[in-house]
């Protein structure tokens, strides 16, 4: 079925004199203006096309690709304000519209904006919403600790910077946990450090992810999961103690502590290391 605001991937019908009629399996067409038609096509072939509602609020296809899609957030430059609200560049022929009701603060022109890009039920047209917190949902979660993810910076707050996790849910990585400079609109890699007790997520910037930093953390910190947060190993334990019961060298074993006690995953006692517990 052809998707608004998404990426189809579409069989060209037929050449006429505005464009190629493209359709899909249930029998829907949409136009390919000829300033989109590709130099060498062929009837039958597939084309992958987004398509979206031209000025006259019918579907069209086009073969640029938009800043934005359909259930994505990004960063995006308003080029005017109407009576109507914000329109905003997403990299196409027609602005795309966000309402004054869907401004978190008012737009004005020439400014930057975090939205998030929905097809609006009441008027089946794609629309822009800065208020980018109600399409995020941490009652249910789909990631859990030391999962990696994918981030986009969203806003700042008093405590340091709440972040979009994989597109679902609303993170938040502490100012002491930033160590460079990110802005409104970035797209970071991220490692969950904890999830607290009322869902909210505790992220890590990926750069200072363990997975990056010392591949032999894992190993390390699914034995301090197997064997109760706890294990008789430190910097001073013997090379062959270590190796037994990790099958790493002492080396390796303490690069990849230090990584993990730099990240504040763990702790090291007298006696051996322990999990930071939620």
């Amino acid at each position: 079925m052809m998707q608004l605001g998404e990426y189809n991937t579409l069989e060209i019908l037929r050449d006429t004199d505005p464009g190629l009629f493209l359709g899909d399996e249930e029998g829907n067409e949409v136009l390919l203006p000829n300033r989109y038609v590709p130099e060498e096509f062929n009837i039958g072939d597939k084309i992958e096309v987004f398509v979206y509602l031209d000025n006259e609020e019918r579907p069209v296809a086009t073969t640029d690709k938009p800043y934005i899609a359909k259930g994505d957030f990004s960063l995006l430059r308003c080029n005017q304000v109407t009576k109507y609200g914000a329109f905003l560049d997403w990299g196409l022929v027609k602005e795309l519209f966000c309402p004054f009701k869907e401004q978190a603060f008012k737009m004005k022109a020439g400014g930057w904006y975090l939205v998030h890009c929905y097809l609006d039920e009441e008027t089946e047209r794609l629309v822009a919403s800065s208020k980018t917190n109600r399409f995020l949902d941490n009652k249910e979660l789909t990631v859990s600790k030391f999962d990696e993810v994918d981030l986009i910076v969203s806003h700042p707050s008093e405590i340091g910077m709440n972040v979009i996790v994989n597109k679902k849910h609303l993170g938040l990585v502490f100012k002491d946990d930033i160590f460079k400079d990110i802005s409104v609109g970035d797209r970071l890699k991220g490692i969950v450090k904890k999830v607290r007790q009322d869902n909210k997520l505790d992220i890590l910037l990926s750069q200072i992810g363990y997975r990056n930093i010392e591949p032999n953390a894992e190993i390390i910190l699914k034995e301090l999961s197997d064997n109760s947060g706890f294990i008789p190993l430190h910097d001073k334990s013997d090379p062959d103690d270590i190796k037994h019961q990790l099958q790493m060298s002492k080396k390796s074993f303490k690069k990849a502590i230090g990584a993990l006690y730099k990240e504040r995953l763990i702790t090291i006692e007298s006696n051996g290391i322990r999990l930071v517990q939620n």
